[in-house]
């Protein structure tokens, strides 16, 4: 039996369009084997809901374009997850209808780290050093 694998959490991720590269950001939430969740593409379509499964190490969701000036363009993504549920990568399509193309993700932990960091520089009193000393038992 499959362990169950949890993806939810940020990912930082690449899909390629006809050669060229977008950078993305998708924050998933799973519940069980259910996935949803969002995407901020770094590009003119911006952002994006996703909603899906992971089932085993297969992942699959669409991504459906929340801009209201164009169509609500959706996107089919299938991928794979690696054992250790850092990365994944897989194939996107337009539901079969422009081939199908490459994208990858892996999870954010570097930006979560100084995201904190940043957090607990604005949060630290003025004695740090009383408060390093409590804090080294």
């Amino acid at each position: 039996m499959d362990s169950m694998v949890n993806i939810t959490g940020t990912w930082l991720g690449t899909y390629w369009q006809m050669g060229k590269p977008t950078r993305f950001e998708a924050t998933f939430v799973q519940n069980g084997n259910v996935l949803y969740g969002n995407i901020l593409d770094d590009g003119y379509l911006g952002e994006a809901t996703l909603q899906g499964e992971a089932v085993g190490r297969n992942i699959k969701f669409v991504k459906s374009y929340i801009s209201t000036t164009k169509q609500r363009a959706s996107v089919n993504y299938n991928g794979t997850i690696t054992e250790d549920e850092n990365s994944m990568q897989g194939r996107w399509d337009f539901f079969g209808m422009l081939g199908f193309e490459n994208w990858e993700a892996h999870r954010n932990e570097e930006n979560l780290e100084d995201e904190l960091r940043k957090y607990i520089t604005v949060q630290v009193p003025k004695n740090v050093k009383e408060l390093e000393q409590s804090s080294t038992r």
